[in-house]
């Protein structure tokens, strides 16, 4: 079946599901905008297991179309660390880390382009389905990580953490609760046997971290765990934009 029919095939029922008054488009553009809506907006509730044996097809078929980069075939700048700028998504790395938020369901605003949103949708709805069965409407703490399957993402495994949210200006509580976020996730990898770990900067984007002590908090605490366990496993720094690409490439040449 071709991207657009099975689109069309889960677009429909997800407009049933909920009564929505929508015009359905023509464009296999603004067919993907709006499947990025629904599933964004969409509530973790019991699903149709065929809608989404199709979605994971569809989305198996928009993997194949995208450039996978092997975590192996990237140079280290350190003897376990690795910065790469890119899309997490396309990073085929045992485990992937989500910075995500205290509802641990991903973002339900689809106009986002923060890494939970990217995350979510390129895996699924499965997702956040499985989010859900975990946090059992809890809110997750500052620095707490929960761990799901990848799905239809290259990885294996994706860690969602909570990072801190800066009101005004960085407290040493916020410094502690970044800094458990990188540990977690990271010692969590190690203990499960995983070669590689991927990390987005962390509460850096609508959270209001600044970079430059971001980026020191993150690099000390994935050392300091790397020296603990005196372990082999690769760790990724990995940024999207150039500017944090370059405030991270600091951190290399100091």
């Amino acid at each position: 079946m071709s991207k657009e029919k099975l689109l069309l095939k889960i677009i429909e029922y997800l407009i049933q599901e909920n009564n929505y008054d929508i015009e359905i488009p023509y464009s296999y553009e603004s067919l993907k905008k709006l499947y990025k809506t629904l599933v964004n907006i969409r509530l973790p509730k019991p699903i149709n297991e065929e809608i989404l044996k199709l979605e994971d097809e569809y989305l198996g078929l928009e993997l194949k179309d995208k450039k996978i980069v092997d975590v192996n075939s990237l140079k280290k700048n350190e003897d376990n660390i690795i910065l790469w700028q890119g899309d997490i998504t396309t990073l085929n790395c045992d485990v992937i880390v989500n910075a995500g938020n205290k509802e641990g369901l991903g973002c339900f605003n689809p106009s986002h382009v923060c890494v939970d949103n990217v995350i979510h949708t390129n895996a699924g709805m499965r997702l956040r389905l499985e989010c859900s069965k975990i946090v059992k409407g809890k809110e997750l703490s500052t620095g707490e990580i929960i761990v799901c399957d990848a799905y239809n993402l290259p990885s294996k495994k994706v860690i969602t953490t909570v990072g801190p949210q800066i009101i005004n200006e960085v407290t040493k509580q916020n410094e502690l609760d970044l800094s458990n976020c990188y540990k977690n996730s990271l010692e969590y990898a190690i203990k499960n046997g995983y070669s590689s770990i991927a990390f987005p900067s962390i509460s850096t984007g609508l959270f209001s971290y600044p970079i430059n002590k971001a980026k020191i908090i993150a690099y000390n605490s994935v050392k300091e765990i790397l020296s603990k366990y005196k372990t082999n496993i690769r760790v990724i720094f990995n940024v999207f934009s150039e500017s944090d690409y370059n405030e991270y490439r600091k951190l290399f040449k100091n």
